[in-house]
């Protein structure tokens, strides 16, 4: 008997649902990759953004009912950290490969896990977790510098996307919360965007691939990243977003010809053991509070 979405999300494993959201999130980087030899990468980003608004905001539009002051400061710190992290992730990915972009991303996740890891076994996952990601990273600092400070910026906003996310998602407005965080998100950012829209508006092809970006990379990638964080503590949360260097990874070979060395299939398979061995505790309330 075929499940509704709804219902597979709740029922699915966190870890399938990542499987899903990862391949959902690099295809979408595959295309925007894609579209910079037309657009420029902040240009991309605006409309990723703007777009995966609009249609989160159209799903979730029955789900809405008053915002207090509180929520909406919620909504609207996690719209942008979230549009800037994805702003520096697309200007690095411009200048860097996409696998070794997203391992060297990985350091703002990992400081979110260490800091709220405390059991034995757990610390054993973040190591080798960690380590897999170390052994993946390749790229030479000396050899796109503005390349390496973007990234370095867009780990530090999925670090504060993964805290704010979980306060968001504390919210229980279902989508709602990350459809209107976007939009402001997509405010913020249009500065830097909206230069070279037009040539977007005025070609169709251009403006649909804009659309299937922001809906692989953002409408579905981070719905799931909010349905996932309904469901399990912060830090395991964290841990499994070390998935995602492997799959772009992945996804870099398959669609851009960036063939993986030995040492990127070891790195990820201590990224994949790391993951399996962490406790997979799910959480009893809606969600864990977590440190002010």
């Amino acid at each position: 008997m075929l499940r509704s979405p709804g219902q597979f999300a709740r029922t699915a494993s966190p870890e399938a649902l990542f499987a899903i959201g990862g391949i959902s999130q690099y295809t979408g980087a595959v295309i925007a990759v894609n579209l910079f030899d037309d657009l420029r990468p902040a240009t991309v980003t605006w409309f990723r953004v703007m777009s995966a608004a609009l249609a989160i905001l159209v799903v979730s539009w029955r789900s809405q009912r008053r915002w207090t002051r509180r929520d909406l400061f919620a909504a609207a710190a996690f719209g942008i950290a979230t549009a800037v992290m994805n702003l520096f992730f697309y200007l690095a990915i411009d200048r860097l490969p996409l696998g070794k972009s997203v391992v060297l991303e990985f350091i703002g996740p990992i400081a979110v896990a260490a800091v709220l890891t405390r059991s034995r076994r757990n610390t054993i996952a973040l190591v080798l977790a960690a380590s897999g990601v170390a052994v993946l990273s390749g790229v030479e600092l000396g050899g796109e510098p503005l390349g390496i400070v973007f990234i370095f910026g867009a780990s530090a906003m999925w670090a504060a996307y993964i805290v704010i996310g979980s306060r968001v998602a504390a919210l229980d407005r279902g989508l709602s919360g990350l459809g209107v965080g976007l939009a402001i998100g997509a405010v913020v950012i249009a500065p830097f965007g909206i230069s070279g829209s037009g040539q977007v508006i005025h070609n169709g092809n251009l403006l649909l691939q804009c659309v299937i970006v922001g809906a692989l990379s953002s409408a579905i990638g981070y719905g799931i990243d909010q349905v996932v964080l309904r469901r399990i503590p912060t830090r395991r949360f964290a841990v499994m977003l070390a998935l995602l260097p492997v799959t772009a990874m992945a996804m870099g070979f398959v669609a851009l010809a960036q063939t993986p060395s030995v040492p990127d299939l070891l790195g990820a398979a201590l990224v994949i053991v790391g993951v399996v061995i962490q406790e997979r505790d799910e959480l009893v309330q809606p969600l864990e509070e977590l440190p002010a």
